[in-house]
Protein backbone atom coordinates (compact mmCIF):
# COMPACT_ATOMS: atom_id res chain seq x y z
CA UNK A 1 0.00 0.00 0.00
CA UNK A 2 0.88 3.57 -0.67
CA UNK A 3 3.28 5.03 2.51
CA UNK A 4 0.67 7.85 2.01
CA UNK A 5 -2.65 5.93 2.63
CA UNK A 6 -5.35 6.68 5.33
CA UNK A 7 -4.60 5.77 8.68
CA UNK A 8 -7.17 5.26 10.93
CA UNK A 9 -7.63 8.30 13.17
CA UNK A 10 -8.10 7.60 17.07
CA UNK A 11 -11.58 8.11 17.68
CA UNK A 12 -13.83 6.16 20.04
CA UNK A 13 -17.57 6.35 18.77
CA UNK A 14 -19.38 4.64 21.76
CA UNK A 15 -22.98 6.42 21.37
CA UNK A 16 -22.86 5.62 17.59
CA UNK A 17 -22.09 1.88 17.77
CA UNK A 18 -24.17 -1.27 19.07
CA UNK A 19 -24.18 -2.12 23.13
CA UNK A 20 -22.39 -5.60 21.66
CA UNK A 21 -19.21 -3.47 20.22
CA UNK A 22 -17.02 -0.13 20.07
CA UNK A 23 -14.62 0.63 17.24
CA UNK A 24 -11.13 1.58 17.56
CA UNK A 25 -9.29 3.26 15.17
CA UNK A 26 -5.83 3.69 15.63
CA UNK A 27 -2.60 6.34 14.70
CA UNK A 28 0.89 4.70 15.21
CA UNK A 29 2.80 5.85 18.34
CA UNK A 30 -0.02 7.18 20.03
CA UNK A 31 -1.89 4.29 21.68
CA UNK A 32 -1.47 4.36 25.74
CA UNK A 33 -2.42 1.70 28.30
CA UNK A 34 -1.58 2.20 31.50
CA UNK A 35 0.47 4.87 30.99
CA UNK A 36 3.20 2.92 29.65
CA UNK A 37 1.87 2.87 25.99
CA UNK A 38 1.27 -0.99 26.11
CA UNK A 39 4.89 -1.74 25.72
CA UNK A 40 4.75 -4.25 28.25
CA UNK A 41 1.83 -6.07 26.93
CA UNK A 42 3.45 -5.86 23.40
CA UNK A 43 6.82 -7.21 24.19
CA UNK A 44 5.06 -10.60 25.89
CA UNK A 45 3.16 -11.00 22.55
CA UNK A 46 5.63 -10.23 19.65
CA UNK A 47 7.57 -9.48 18.41
CA UNK A 48 6.75 -9.99 14.28
CA UNK A 49 8.61 -8.69 11.56
CA UNK A 50 7.28 -5.95 9.37
CA UNK A 51 5.15 -7.68 6.82
CA UNK A 52 6.38 -6.70 3.11
CA UNK A 53 4.02 -4.01 1.73
CA UNK A 54 1.67 -5.16 -1.01
CA UNK A 55 0.36 -2.72 -3.71
CA UNK A 56 -2.70 -3.21 -5.78
CA UNK A 57 -2.12 -3.92 -10.15
CA UNK A 58 -3.42 -1.53 -12.55
CA UNK A 59 -6.11 -3.51 -12.82
CA UNK A 60 -7.34 -2.53 -9.36
CA UNK A 61 -10.22 -0.61 -8.92
CA UNK A 62 -9.25 2.54 -6.83
CA UNK A 63 -10.48 2.48 -3.54
CA UNK A 64 -10.61 6.89 -2.34
CA UNK A 65 -9.01 7.03 0.88
CA UNK A 66 -11.41 9.36 2.22
CA UNK A 67 -14.07 6.08 1.64
CA UNK A 68 -12.12 3.66 3.03
CA UNK A 69 -14.46 2.70 5.97
CA UNK A 70 -18.23 3.67 4.16
CA UNK A 71 -19.64 1.68 1.19
CA UNK A 72 -17.42 1.32 -1.55
CA UNK A 73 -18.07 -1.61 -4.60
CA UNK A 74 -14.28 -1.92 -4.83
CA UNK A 75 -13.63 -3.28 -1.09
CA UNK A 76 -13.40 -6.65 0.64
CA UNK A 77 -14.30 -6.75 3.66
CA UNK A 78 -12.96 -9.86 5.69
CA UNK A 79 -13.81 -10.10 9.43
CA UNK A 80 -11.93 -12.11 12.06
CA UNK A 81 -11.48 -12.47 15.84
CA UNK A 82 -8.02 -10.79 17.44
CA UNK A 83 -7.01 -12.50 20.39
CA UNK A 84 -3.71 -13.00 22.79
CA UNK A 85 -3.58 -16.90 22.27
CA UNK A 86 -4.68 -17.09 18.24
CA UNK A 87 -2.53 -13.93 17.27
CA UNK A 88 -0.04 -15.86 15.85
CA UNK A 89 -2.59 -17.64 13.70
CA UNK A 90 -4.77 -14.27 12.87
CA UNK A 91 -1.06 -12.41 11.54
CA UNK A 92 -0.23 -15.20 9.24
CA UNK A 93 -3.89 -15.84 7.82
CA UNK A 94 -3.76 -11.80 7.11
CA UNK A 95 -0.14 -11.95 5.38
CA UNK A 96 -1.65 -14.90 3.15
CA UNK A 97 -4.66 -13.07 1.95
CA UNK A 98 -2.02 -9.69 0.97
CA UNK A 99 0.51 -12.22 -0.55
CA UNK A 100 -2.36 -13.70 -2.86
CA UNK A 101 -4.58 -10.92 -3.34
CA UNK A 102 -4.75 -9.45 -7.24
CA UNK A 103 -5.66 -5.76 -5.17
CA UNK A 104 -4.18 -5.76 -1.54
CA UNK A 105 -4.83 -2.41 -1.01
CA UNK A 106 -8.58 -2.88 -1.66
CA UNK A 107 -8.62 -5.52 1.14
CA UNK A 108 -10.35 -4.10 4.99
CA UNK A 109 -10.42 -6.24 7.57
CA UNK A 110 -12.96 -5.65 10.52
CA UNK A 111 -10.95 -7.54 13.49
CA UNK A 112 -12.85 -8.82 16.30
CA UNK A 113 -11.08 -8.60 19.77
CA UNK A 114 -12.51 -9.72 23.46
CA UNK A 115 -12.95 -7.05 26.34
CA UNK A 116 -11.30 -8.97 28.96
CA UNK A 117 -8.32 -10.89 26.48
CA UNK A 118 -5.17 -10.70 28.63
CA UNK A 119 -3.49 -8.11 26.12
CA UNK A 120 -5.54 -5.04 25.28
CA UNK A 121 -7.57 -4.52 22.02
CA UNK A 122 -5.76 -1.18 21.75
CA UNK A 123 -2.44 -3.09 22.20
CA UNK A 124 -3.66 -6.03 19.45
CA UNK A 125 -3.92 -3.02 17.35
CA UNK A 126 -1.22 -1.46 17.76
CA UNK A 127 0.39 -5.01 17.33
CA UNK A 128 -1.37 -5.20 13.96
CA UNK A 129 -0.05 -1.91 12.65
CA UNK A 130 2.99 -2.24 13.42
CA UNK A 131 3.11 -5.69 11.32
CA UNK A 132 1.34 -4.46 8.37
CA UNK A 133 1.81 -0.77 8.65
CA UNK A 134 -0.42 0.20 5.64
CA UNK A 135 -3.53 -2.13 6.14
CA UNK A 136 -6.90 -1.06 6.44
CA UNK A 137 -8.52 -2.22 9.47
CA UNK A 138 -10.61 -1.20 12.02
CA UNK A 139 -10.59 -3.60 15.71
CA UNK A 140 -13.73 -4.07 17.49
CA UNK A 141 -14.07 -4.75 21.08
CA UNK A 142 -16.56 -8.03 21.57
CA UNK A 143 -18.12 -7.51 25.05
CA UNK A 144 -18.07 -11.13 26.73
CA UNK A 145 -21.45 -10.56 28.78
CA UNK A 146 -23.63 -10.08 25.43
CA UNK A 147 -23.21 -13.91 25.00
CA UNK A 148 -21.71 -15.68 28.23
CA UNK A 149 -24.78 -16.81 29.76
CA UNK A 150 -25.60 -18.23 26.64
CA UNK A 151 -22.32 -20.40 26.39
CA UNK A 152 -22.55 -24.05 27.42
CA UNK A 153 -20.38 -26.82 27.84
CA UNK A 154 -18.84 -28.20 25.80
CA UNK A 155 -15.93 -31.17 24.48
CA UNK A 156 -13.27 -28.63 24.12
CA UNK A 157 -12.58 -26.50 26.20
CA UNK A 158 -11.34 -23.43 23.73
CA UNK A 159 -14.75 -24.07 22.34
CA UNK A 160 -16.27 -22.36 25.13
CA UNK A 161 -14.87 -19.42 24.62
CA UNK A 162 -16.95 -16.27 24.08
CA UNK A 163 -15.01 -14.88 21.22
CA UNK A 164 -15.83 -18.16 19.49
CA UNK A 165 -19.70 -16.90 19.19
CA UNK A 166 -18.52 -13.16 17.97
CA UNK A 167 -19.73 -14.36 14.20
CA UNK A 168 -23.51 -14.82 15.63
CA UNK A 169 -23.05 -10.98 16.44
CA UNK A 170 -21.37 -9.54 13.50
CA UNK A 171 -24.62 -7.76 12.23
CA UNK A 172 -24.57 -5.56 15.58
CA UNK A 173 -20.83 -5.21 15.60
CA UNK A 174 -19.59 -4.27 12.16
CA UNK A 175 -20.47 -0.57 10.35
CA UNK A 176 -24.07 -0.72 8.57
CA UNK A 177 -22.53 0.68 5.82
CA UNK A 178 -20.55 -3.03 5.48
CA UNK A 179 -23.25 -5.10 3.79
CA UNK A 180 -21.70 -7.90 3.13
CA UNK A 181 -18.82 -9.81 4.74
CA UNK A 182 -16.53 -12.60 4.32
CA UNK A 183 -15.85 -14.33 7.54
CA UNK A 184 -12.54 -16.28 8.53
CA UNK A 185 -11.09 -18.08 11.45
CA UNK A 186 -8.11 -17.07 13.18
CA UNK A 187 -6.78 -20.73 11.75
CA UNK A 188 -6.66 -20.35 8.27
CA UNK A 189 -4.23 -19.69 5.31
CA UNK A 190 -5.39 -18.25 2.05
CA UNK A 191 -3.50 -19.47 -0.79
CA UNK A 192 -5.69 -17.64 -3.48
CA UNK A 193 -7.21 -14.67 -4.96
CA UNK A 194 -9.81 -13.84 -2.21
CA UNK A 195 -11.89 -11.58 -4.43
CA UNK A 196 -12.73 -15.07 -5.95
CA UNK A 197 -14.30 -15.85 -2.66
CA UNK A 198 -15.50 -12.53 -2.49
CA UNK A 199 -17.75 -12.75 -5.75
CA UNK A 200 -19.71 -15.53 -4.29
CA UNK A 201 -23.44 -15.25 -5.86
CA UNK A 202 -25.40 -15.44 -2.34
CA UNK A 203 -28.84 -16.71 -4.41
CA UNK A 204 -32.73 -16.20 -3.73
CA UNK A 205 -32.66 -15.65 0.01
CA UNK A 206 -29.78 -17.10 1.11
CA UNK A 207 -28.22 -15.21 4.01
CA UNK A 208 -24.42 -17.16 3.87
CA UNK A 209 -22.46 -19.29 1.97
CA UNK A 210 -20.29 -21.61 3.03
CA UNK A 211 -18.64 -25.34 1.61
CA UNK A 212 -21.21 -27.99 1.97
CA UNK A 213 -20.32 -31.88 3.43
CA UNK A 214 -23.47 -33.49 2.42
CA UNK A 215 -21.88 -36.70 2.57
CA UNK A 216 -21.09 -36.31 6.50
CA UNK A 217 -23.71 -37.71 9.22
CA UNK A 218 -26.07 -34.77 9.87
CA UNK A 219 -27.40 -36.64 12.92
CA UNK A 220 -24.16 -36.79 14.78
CA UNK A 221 -24.07 -33.06 15.07
CA UNK A 222 -27.07 -33.48 18.37
CA UNK A 223 -27.56 -35.72 20.67
CA UNK A 224 -30.59 -38.11 21.74
CA UNK A 225 -32.32 -35.45 23.92
CA UNK A 226 -32.78 -33.70 20.17
CA UNK A 227 -33.85 -36.27 18.32
CA UNK A 228 -36.06 -38.03 20.65
CA UNK A 229 -38.01 -34.44 21.32
CA UNK A 230 -41.51 -34.99 19.68
CA UNK A 231 -41.03 -31.32 18.55
CA UNK A 232 -37.35 -30.28 17.20
CA UNK A 233 -36.74 -32.55 14.41
CA UNK A 234 -39.64 -31.07 12.70
CA UNK A 235 -37.71 -27.60 13.04
CA UNK A 236 -35.58 -28.59 10.07
CA UNK A 237 -38.53 -30.94 8.73
CA UNK A 238 -38.40 -29.99 4.44
CA UNK A 239 -35.20 -29.09 3.92
CA UNK A 240 -31.94 -31.07 3.60
CA UNK A 241 -29.80 -29.56 5.98
CA UNK A 242 -25.71 -30.60 5.29
CA UNK A 243 -22.68 -30.37 7.06
CA UNK A 244 -20.86 -27.08 6.65
CA UNK A 245 -17.97 -25.23 8.49
CA UNK A 246 -18.68 -21.86 10.07
CA UNK A 247 -14.76 -21.15 9.87
CA UNK A 248 -15.35 -20.01 6.06
CA UNK A 249 -18.63 -18.15 4.90
CA UNK A 250 -19.66 -15.21 2.97
CA UNK A 251 -22.34 -13.40 4.50
CA UNK A 252 -25.13 -11.02 3.37
CA UNK A 253 -25.52 -9.08 6.63
CA UNK A 254 -28.39 -6.68 4.51
CA UNK A 255 -30.44 -9.92 4.89
CA UNK A 256 -28.83 -11.44 8.57
CA UNK A 257 -30.27 -8.34 10.36
CA UNK A 258 -33.23 -8.28 8.11
CA UNK A 259 -33.72 -12.14 9.34
CA UNK A 260 -32.94 -11.11 12.65
CA UNK A 261 -30.66 -13.77 12.63
CA UNK A 262 -28.83 -13.36 15.60
CA UNK A 263 -31.88 -13.75 17.21
CA UNK A 264 -32.39 -17.52 16.04
CA UNK A 265 -29.43 -18.45 16.58
CA UNK A 266 -29.67 -16.92 20.50
CA UNK A 267 -32.91 -19.24 20.59
CA UNK A 268 -30.85 -22.28 19.99
CA UNK A 269 -28.84 -21.50 22.26
CA UNK A 270 -30.90 -20.53 25.15
CA UNK A 271 -32.90 -24.37 24.52
CA UNK A 272 -29.10 -25.66 25.08
CA UNK A 273 -29.04 -24.29 28.64
CA UNK A 274 -32.49 -25.92 28.99
CA UNK A 275 -32.35 -29.45 27.36
CA UNK A 276 -28.59 -30.53 26.12
CA UNK A 277 -29.24 -30.99 22.30
CA UNK A 278 -25.39 -30.49 20.96
CA UNK A 279 -21.98 -30.99 22.30
CA UNK A 280 -20.07 -28.90 19.75
CA UNK A 281 -19.56 -24.89 20.87
CA UNK A 282 -21.05 -22.60 18.40
CA UNK A 283 -20.96 -24.65 15.05
CA UNK A 284 -24.98 -26.36 16.31
CA UNK A 285 -27.06 -23.51 16.36
CA UNK A 286 -25.91 -22.37 12.73
CA UNK A 287 -26.29 -26.22 11.45
CA UNK A 288 -29.89 -25.83 12.81
CA UNK A 289 -30.48 -22.11 11.41
CA UNK A 290 -29.20 -22.33 8.04
CA UNK A 291 -28.88 -26.27 7.42
CA UNK A 292 -30.35 -26.41 3.76
CA UNK A 293 -30.13 -23.32 2.98
CA UNK A 294 -26.51 -21.99 2.37
CA UNK A 295 -24.94 -21.03 -0.57
CA UNK A 296 -22.76 -24.19 -1.64
CA UNK A 297 -19.15 -22.73 -2.03
CA UNK A 298 -16.57 -24.71 -3.95
CA UNK A 299 -14.55 -27.18 -1.23
CA UNK A 300 -11.63 -25.61 -2.40
CA UNK A 301 -11.97 -22.56 -0.19
CA UNK A 302 -12.02 -24.84 3.22
CA UNK A 303 -9.69 -27.98 3.19
CA UNK A 304 -10.76 -27.97 7.00
CA UNK A 305 -9.54 -30.24 9.89
CA UNK A 306 -6.51 -30.13 9.09
CA UNK A 307 -5.85 -29.74 12.80
CA UNK A 308 -7.27 -33.23 13.48
CA UNK A 309 -9.94 -34.32 16.29
CA UNK A 310 -11.08 -32.30 19.01
CA UNK A 311 -9.58 -34.67 21.93
CA UNK A 312 -6.02 -35.38 19.93
CA UNK A 313 -5.42 -33.27 16.97
CA UNK A 314 -3.75 -36.01 15.03
CA UNK A 315 -2.04 -35.06 11.93
CA UNK A 316 -4.49 -35.28 8.56
CA UNK A 317 -4.45 -35.41 4.75
CA UNK A 318 -5.94 -32.82 2.15
CA UNK A 319 -9.08 -33.52 0.55
CA UNK A 320 -8.64 -34.61 -3.20
CA UNK A 321 -8.92 -31.71 -5.46
CA UNK A 322 -7.35 -27.71 -5.60
CA UNK A 323 -6.83 -25.82 -2.78
CA UNK A 324 -7.63 -22.28 -2.33
CA UNK A 325 -7.91 -21.91 1.32
CA UNK A 326 -6.37 -24.44 4.31
CA UNK A 327 -8.06 -24.66 7.48
CA UNK A 328 -6.50 -26.09 10.57
CA UNK A 329 -10.16 -26.75 12.72
CA UNK A 330 -9.63 -29.40 15.15
CA UNK A 331 -7.14 -29.05 18.46
CA UNK A 332 -4.00 -28.91 16.93
CA UNK A 333 -2.75 -25.65 15.44
CA UNK A 334 0.20 -25.24 13.67
CA UNK A 335 2.29 -22.97 15.30
CA UNK A 336 2.11 -24.73 18.61
CA UNK A 337 2.71 -28.21 16.79
CA UNK A 338 5.73 -26.19 14.97
CA UNK A 339 6.98 -24.69 18.18
CA UNK A 340 6.86 -28.03 20.16
CA UNK A 341 8.74 -30.21 17.47
CA UNK A 342 5.87 -32.09 16.83
CA UNK A 343 4.60 -30.73 13.43
CA UNK A 344 2.38 -32.40 10.90
CA UNK A 345 3.27 -32.21 7.28
CA UNK A 346 0.77 -29.70 6.12
CA UNK A 347 2.08 -27.43 8.84
CA UNK A 348 4.94 -26.44 7.25
CA UNK A 349 2.56 -25.05 4.17
CA UNK A 350 1.59 -22.97 6.91
CA UNK A 351 5.15 -21.76 7.98
CA UNK A 352 5.87 -19.39 5.19
CA UNK A 353 2.93 -17.21 6.35
CA UNK A 354 4.61 -16.79 10.02
CA UNK A 355 5.92 -13.83 10.83
CA UNK A 356 6.27 -14.70 14.38
CA UNK A 357 10.53 -12.90 14.73
CA UNK A 358 12.07 -15.81 16.15
CA UNK A 359 10.70 -18.26 13.55
CA UNK A 360 12.01 -16.38 10.37
CA UNK A 361 15.31 -17.74 10.50
CA UNK A 362 13.95 -20.89 10.33
CA UNK A 363 11.72 -20.25 7.67
CA UNK A 364 15.37 -19.07 5.41
CA UNK A 365 15.61 -22.83 5.75
CA UNK A 366 12.42 -24.03 4.45
CA UNK A 367 12.92 -22.27 0.94
CA UNK A 368 11.44 -24.63 -1.31
CA UNK A 369 8.29 -24.36 0.75
CA UNK A 370 7.90 -20.74 -0.18
CA UNK A 371 4.92 -19.04 -2.18
CA UNK A 372 5.48 -20.12 -5.37
CA UNK A 373 4.76 -23.69 -4.54
CA UNK A 374 1.57 -23.07 -2.16
CA UNK A 375 0.44 -20.88 -5.43
CA UNK A 376 0.34 -24.27 -7.16
CA UNK A 377 -1.83 -25.75 -4.97
CA UNK A 378 -4.94 -23.59 -6.36
CA UNK A 379 -4.27 -24.96 -9.79
CA UNK A 380 -3.07 -28.73 -8.91
CA UNK A 381 -6.34 -31.09 -8.77
CA UNK A 382 -3.99 -33.89 -7.66
CA UNK A 383 -2.47 -32.55 -4.28
CA UNK A 384 -2.98 -34.95 -1.85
Amino acid sequence: MPSNAVVLTAVVCLSLLPPSAFGIRTVPGRITTNGDGGRNQFSKLGPFTEAPEYRNGEECASSSSANRESFDPSLVHIAMTLDSEYLRGSVAAVHSVLRHASCPENVFFHFIAAEFDSASPRVLSQLVRSTFPSLSFKVYIFREDTVINLISSSIRQALENPLNYARNYLGDILDRSVDRVIYLDSDVIVVDDITKLWNTTLTGTRVIGAPEYCQANFTQYFTSNFWSDPALPGEISGRTPCYFNTGVMVMDMVRWREGNYREKLERWMQLQKKKRIYDLGSLPPFLLVFGGNVEAIDHRWNQHGLGGDNIRGSCRSLHSGPVSLLHWSGKGKPWVRLDEKWSCPLDHLWEPYDLYKPKIERAKDQSLLGFASLSELADDSSFL
